[in-house]
C-alpha cells in the first residue's frame, strides 16, 4: 500500500489493520509493505499502531477477536525467525504483547517493522507482520519500480486524493 499526504488517516488506519493483521495476515492478499510519505509517516504510525493496541487477540471462535493464531508451529517458527532476523539486522521492530491466553498456541504478536523498502525483504512471511517504509514525495515513481521489480504483486492499494497520483500509480504499477 502506498499512502502520500493527502490521505485520510482514520481510513488509511482502518484499511491497514484490516488488511495487514486479520486473519491473522494469512491471506495471500494481505498488506505486507506500507509506504508511507516521510511527511506523514510518524502521525500515521501512531494512528495505526494505536488502532492495532485496539484490536483483540485471541481464540477464533469468540466473535470479539480481531486477530486469531497462525496455521501450524512451523509458519509460528519462520514467522519469529523473520522478526529476530529484523531486529538483528537493527530494524525498529515494535510488537503487540500477547495476553496470557496466547501464550499456548500458534500466536504471533501483531508486529511493524520499519524498513528501508521493499528490496529489503527476501521472503515473504504469511501472519501479522507489517513492514513500514518511508518515501519522498519526489520519489513516488522510485517506490513504483521497487515494487514492481519484485516480480510479484497481488494486490497494492493506494490512499491518495490527488488525481495525477492516482493516475501515475494506476498506468505504472504492475498488480
Amino acid at each position: 500500500m502506498i499512502v502520500d499526504s493527502s490521505a485520510l488517516p482514520e481510513q488509511v488506519t482502518r484499511d491497514v489493520l484490516s488488511s495487514a493483521f486479520q486473519s491473522a495476515g494469512q491471506r495471500c492478499s494481505a498488506l505486507r509493505v506500507l509506504y508511507l510519505q516521510e511527511d506523514v509517516a510518524d502521525a500515521m504510525l501512531a494512528m495505526i499502531r494505536g488502532g492495532l493496541e485496539a484490536l483483540v487477540i485471541g481464540n477464533p471462535e469468540d466473535l470479539a477477536t480481531d486477530i486469531g493464531p497462525v496455521i501450524d508451529a512451523e509458519a509460528r517458527t519462520k514467522l519469529e525467525e523473520l522478526v529476530a532476523a529484523m531486529k538483528r539486522k537493527g530494524r525498529t521492530v515494535w510488537r503487540r504483547d500477547l495476553p496470557a491466553s496466547c501464550q499456548k498456541g500458534h500466536f504471533v504478536a501483531p508486529t511493524i517493522i520499519e524498513i528501508d523498502g521493499i528490496a529489503d525483504l527476501t521472503e515473504e512471511g504469511f501472519g501479522p507482520v507489517l513492514h513500514v517504509a518511508r518515501f519522498r514525495a519526489d520519489r513516488l515513481e522510485q517506490v513504483i519500480e521497487a515494487i514492481n521489480a519484485t516480480g510479484y504483486g497481488l494486490t497494492l492499494g493506494l490512499h491518495s486524493r490527488i488525481d495525477t497520483t492516482v493516475r501515475l500509480v494506476e498506468a505504472r504499477a504492475r498488480a
